[in-house]
């Protein structure tokens, strides 16, 4: 299996998270991807390959030409006011207050975030639009008759809505892979996201349609992160009604009730014949995992692997969360070593 990467994710490098009412140092760095690229090269699943320059159409075709723009000079604006820390939101459009989109960086920063975790800092847009190129060029592959890709992505992407940021994303690698697919002739994708934390973002982007089904196995968001999206009764709208599946889980599942929540997740993947097969891959169901309360084992992500192996769709796998504890390369190439071995 090839794996896109490019170090310009590096770019990427905040200095603050809000975490139990202080700025710690974030979860999501770059030492992930040293994690995944060092267990990837100690097992030679196969080549690494720099990816392809897409420009912003591609991402266009998901996302709302004002939020990008905004992601393009929030950094700029922000610094521009004299501003010591890194953007973060400290005010938003709650319940009965206007949806009306203000004019100053730190009104807009508070409108498109939904969540004060994550915060905008020098290099973000750069290494968002360089990670969005990573999952095109993976998703390339697989319209060019590849069995199967990784995108190694960072930033990852599957909480930012069409206009939404937060939980350490900026632009859906996911979503833009998966309209990429369609606009290429494809004619129904799923996303299947396996990240402990549900993907509300992609949810939000496909909710009206039925060309992409996503299905997300998750922690319960009564207990987790994002909390306001990933129940069970949220199957879709409109000509998207029937093609949203939640299987949420309480705190401190085990793979046996993990895994059959994927066997449930796989019968209706088949029942819906996609033409690809695009899995959010998060690794922070490993039980030791620092911000995430699941129970998988290391052992565990190969047997996954090898269930959606043996579905026999072309798989396009883009990385998600997981976080910076050494076993999270073991865990992303258990996955893809599983896969790989039907």
């Amino acid at each position: 299996m090839k794996t896109i990467h490019t170090e310009k994710h590096r770019l990427r490098n905040s200095k603050s998270e809000l975490s139990g009412g202080l700025l710690v140092s974030p979860y999501e760095c770059p030492e992930r991807v040293d994690y995944i690229l060092a267990r990837l090269k100690q097992q030679s699943l196969g080549e690494i390959i720099s990816p392809n320059a897409f420009g912003l159409a591609p991402i266009l075709r998901i996302h709302d030409e004002h939020y990008l723009e905004f992601l393009s000079t929030c950094w700029t604006r922000w610094k521009a006011l004299g501003y010591q820390g890194e953007a973060i939101a400290s005010v938003w459009p709650a319940r009965g207050m206007r949806q009306r989109k203000p004019t100053d960086i730190e009104g807009l920063v508070g409108y498109y975030a939904f969540a004060s975790e994550t915060t905008i800092s020098d290099g973000t847009w750069e290494a968002a639009l360089h990670s969005a190129d990573v999952a095109l060029s993976a998703q390339a592959l697989i319209a060019s008759g590849e069995k199967s890709a990784f995108a190694l992505c960072r930033p990852p992407g599957h909480h930012a809505a069409s206009d939404l940021f937060g939980g350490y994303c900026f632009i859906n690698n996911a979503a833009v892979a998966a309209q990429a697919s369609l606009d290429q002739g494809a004619k129904r994708v799923v996303i299947l996201d396996v990240d402990f934390h549900h993907g509300n973002g992609t949810q939000e982007i496909f909710y009206h349609r039925n060309d992409v089904f996503y299905v997300s196995l998750h922690g319960h968001p009564a207990e987790h992160f994002p909390h306001f999206l990933g129940y069970a009764d949220e199957k879709g709208t409109g000509e998207g009604e029937g093609f949203n599946l939640n299987l949420p889980m309480s705190s401190g599942t085990d793979f046996d009730t993990w895994d059959a929540s994927l066997a449930l997740a796989c019968n209706r993947i088949m029942q819906y014949a996609p033409d690809i097969l695009i899995v959010s891959l998060g690794v922070d169901t490993y039980v030791d995992d620092p911000i995430s309360n699941f129970r998988l084992q290391s052992d565990d992500f190969t047997r996954y692997g090898e269930r959606l192996g043996k579905l026999g769709i072309p798989t396009l796998f883009v990385m998600e969360g997981g976080y910076a504890v050494s076993e999270i390369g073991t865990n992303v190439v258990n996955v893809l070593a599983g896969f790989e071995g039907n």
